[in-house]
């Protein structure tokens, strides 16, 4: 008996997935100061990754050291969810007069904005899950972006404090407070992105010690 054997075919994923792929053929800079990290948050009807929906996302790229304010993103999705306890966090209502894009339309237009970026949020696994777990009801992969925690950062520039709980897991707002930022725009994404991105920022020259910072140094963190 003759068996035929055939290659896998690629997926045929659409011409954006293809543009954002396309991006990660050339390496990361070696040192942080030569990177671009994406700063970014995501308000949610509720902490459920399958059950519930993105409303928002924030975002600020910095850049040589730089948070590029004027270089931002921030876009509102279309959902059917709702969830009016989510309301009190976010502050985002059902009927809202914002403009809305779909799904999808929210997904490209984030992808085009981060490229291959280091990404960074706050929290990051609960982010990057609702991220992935829209692009999988598209059809497509899970993000391909190298990923930094400001919660596992900041843990690593306080070790040396008596005042530090390793098992802790610090609130934006605690990391805030230590580093006597501005929280009044708190609870938006593009807000909550922002703060993020100064909390990120003071960690990094911590983080520093006098030496360039190799960007391996930070992503084996």
């Amino acid at each position: 008996m003759m068996f035929k054997w055939f290659k896998k075919e690629k997926p045929d994923y659409p011409e954006f997935w293809t543009r954002y792929e396309e991006n990660f053929k050339k390496p990361l800079p070696e040192f942080a100061d030569r990177a671009r990290f994406v700063v970014f948050d995501a308000e949610t009807t509720g902490f459920d990754k399958s059950r519930d929906r993105i409303l928002s996302i924030g975002a600020v790229s910095v850049n040589n050291n730089i948070i590029e304010v004027a270089n931002n993103f921030e876009i509102y999705l279309q959902q059917e969810v709702f969830n009016a306890e989510s309301v009190k966090i976010h502050g985002i209502i059902r009927n809202e007069k914002v403009e809305r894009v779909s799904e999808e339309e929210a997904l490209k237009k984030f992808l085009a904005y981060i490229e291959d970026t280091v990404l960074v949020a706050h929290h990051a696994g609960f982010d990057i899950g609702m991220i992935n777990r829209a692009l999988r009801r598209m059809n497509l992969p899970k993000l391909k972006n190298m990923v930094l925690d400001t919660g596992v950062l900041y843990k690593k520039t306080r070790l040396s404090s008596n005042l530090i709980n390793k098992d802790r897991p610090y609130s934006l707002d605690d990391i805030a407070q230590a580093y006597l930022i501005d929280i009044k725009d708190r609870h938006t994404a593009a807000g909550d992105a922002y703060i993020t991105a100064i909390a990120f920022m003071k960690i990094m020259s911590r983080l520093k010690k006098g030496e360039r910072l190799r960007l391996k140094k930070i992503l084996d963190f």
